[in-house]
């Protein structure tokens, strides 16, 4: 346990970026803050971010990347924490106006994105939409879990950055789309479609974790030649993988669209209260208990 919390591999690509990302965050939030917009750069935002962009230099320098490449199941931890966790971490904040808000030119990326006749605007629009965003992520997820191409990204570091590039990169377009963060050239995402959205995508991302799980034979002989720690054999470790990607990765998505169902519900509230068809549920309840005493 000691070596796992203590051996880090510092790339200087990957903290050159996260290094970036944060600045231009932070710069971005001070310069609103000073300008009074107090609800938009609130400080759980900046914790957000922050925590976002640690997690992922957590999952891609420290021990967790190192025993990935002899352990399937540390590997499989290592895409949750990317796909699954770092990226509602950082879109939950907004960070677009704030990193644009830190950029010297923010005015010429404001016309790119906002301008009526944004060429820019309209291809990015075309090329992110809902339903282009979940193939993508889809394939990029089946496809890296295929034998063939995981035993290639194992072997190479340029495969393997690239690996990464990709979860990472469809992810974060997945979630923006549940989330509705900054920028917003997209239609209105309504609460039902984002959440037929993740269901989906929870579907997508159990299949191979039950194939994984359930398999009985070695998937990836990549593994079967490598130092193996912590006594684990080879089947363990692809059953212990299949498992984390089947139910704790599943249950990401299913958790998000609970969350999502509960602030519906939460609004439906609120708004029926408003319209004065019924009194708010804390004092129906009240009634309640008052009429059975």
């Amino acid at each position: 346990m000691p070596t796992l919390l203590t051996t880090w591999d510092l790339r200087l690509d990957v903290s050159y970026f996260l290094a970036l990302a944060g600045l231009l965050f932070t710069v971005g939030w001070f310069r609103l803050r000073r300008r009074g917009q107090f609800r938009l750069a609130t400080g759980w935002r900046l914790a957000s971010y922050l925590a976002g962009l640690a997690l992922l230099g957590t999952a891609l320098m420290s021990a967790i990347d190192i025993l990935g490449g002899q352990l399937f199941f540390m590997h499989m931890i290592q895409h949750l924490l990317m796909v699954m966790l770092v990226p509602p971490l950082l879109l939950l904040a907004n960070p677009f106006p704030f990193v644009i808000w830190g950029l010297p030119g923010r005015k010429r990326v404001g016309q790119w994105l906002f301008a009526a006749d944004s060429r820019f605007r309209s291809v990015l629009r075309l090329a992110t939409r809902p339903a282009v965003a979940w193939f993508a992520f889809v394939a990029v997820l089946w496809g890296w879990h295929d034998p063939n191409l995981y035993s290639a990204a194992q072997g190479s570091v340029l495969v393997h950055d690239m690996e990464h590039l990709t979860f990472f990169g469809t992810a974060m377009l997945l979630w923006w789309h549940v989330v509705r963060a900054g920028p917003r050239i997209h239609s209105r995402f309504s609460p039902l479609a984002r959440i037929g959205y993740l269901l989906a995508t929870g579907a997508a991302n159990m299949i191979p974790g039950v194939v994984i799980a359930l398999a009985d034979t070695p998937l990836y002989p990549y593994y079967m030649d490598v130092p193996r720690p912590w006594g684990l054999t080879v089947m363990q470790d692809q059953v212990l993988a299949g498992i984390i990607m089947w139910i704790p990765g599943t249950m990401m998505y299913v958790l998000a669209a609970l969350i999502i169902i509960i602030r519906m519900l939460d609004r439906f509230e609120i708004q029926a209260v408003r319209k004065g068809q019924q009194p708010p549920l804390e004092s129906r309840w009240v009634d309640h208990e008052a009429a059975r005493g």
